[in-house]
């Protein structure tokens, strides 16, 4: 069963419609097996490319093993 481990992050706003933000989150396989979960706040249009950046780049900052900074090893969904 993956590892889970929730951080919350946010995107900064780029216009005045982002004013509602979704949550997604976004699942980062690592080097040690697990998968780690992150939530980031961010507008439902949001280009999904964004959102793994922002989730790797707090994992990768963090005393975790190393994820994988594969785009396509992302699991990406939207929960509200």
């Amino acid at each position: 069963m993956p590892y889970a481990r929730y951080a919350t992050m946010a995107l900064p706003r780029t216009s005045h419609r982002d004013m509602e933000r979704r949550c997604w989150l976004v699942a980062l396989p690592a080097v040690d097996g697990r998968q780690y979960v992150y939530r980031v706040y961010a507008p439902e249009d949001a280009l999904l490319a964004d959102l793994f950046w922002e989730a790797w780049h707090c994992h990768d900052e963090s005393a975790l093993p190393r994820a994988w900074d594969l785009f396509d090893a992302a699991a990406i969904r939207l929960v509200g």
